[in-house]
């Protein structure tokens, strides 16, 4: 039978969306803070190939394909931005996972222009929520702060504050202290 203290020492586990057109350092640096916080943290790409290609061109690959996945064992979605995100508000499969950890109070989390998917999925109505500028206005109850936590959702403002986002999600999954280790090892703010 689990524990408490069982549960507690099991690894975390992210699912990060990636898709084409993805501002890469919003993907990549929260992913980065993650894994060296010892979080299992998992690129899933939207589409049919594991390539990705970034709003500026850079290449990366994922670990599995969106559909390869299963989000059972997920404690938190990631949801990064950059100008291919915008069209996720009509990914059936997105909009219904983003739903489901709403659902059941997992993590959510998105950056960028990213919150404005949480939005059009319905799960930040009555919650205060932070983006880029650009969509900011666009969320129902918009926050000017560089990250915002509002029960099990966090969002964040953009490229500027990827790892400030990746250290704050890193603080919620795995505690402060380890958090806190990586922000020291790579001179964070």
């Amino acid at each position: 039978m689990k524990t408490i203290s069982d549960e507690s020492t099991q690894p975390k586990h992210v699912l990060v969306l990636v898709f084409d057109g993805i501002e890469e350092v919003e993907a990549l640096a929260p992913v980065d803070v993650l894994r060296r916080a010892g979080v299992k943290t998992i690129m899933a790409a939207i589409g049919e190939t594991h390539l990705v290609e970034g709003r500026n061109g850079i290449r990366f690959q994922a670990d599995q394909l969106l559909k390869e996945v299963d989000a059972k064992p997920f404690d938190m979605i990631f949801l990064p931005g950059g100008p291919g995100v915008l069209p996720l508000s009509d990914h059936t499969a997105v909009t219904e996972l983003i739903q489901s950890f709403d659902r059941q109070s997992k993590f959510v989390a998105a950056i960028c222009a990213a919150p404005q998917i949480l939005a059009q999925a319905g799960i930040l109505n009555g919650r205060p929520a932070t983006g880029h500028s650009s969509v900011r206005p666009g969320l129902p109850i918009p926050s000017d702060d560089r990250i915002v936590q509002s029960d099990h959702i966090i969002t964040s403002q953009g490229a500027g504050t990827a790892i400030e986002c990746g250290i704050k999600l890193a603080t919620l999954l795995v505690g402060e202290e380890i958090a806190q280790s990586v922000s020291d090892s790579i001179h964070a703010v």
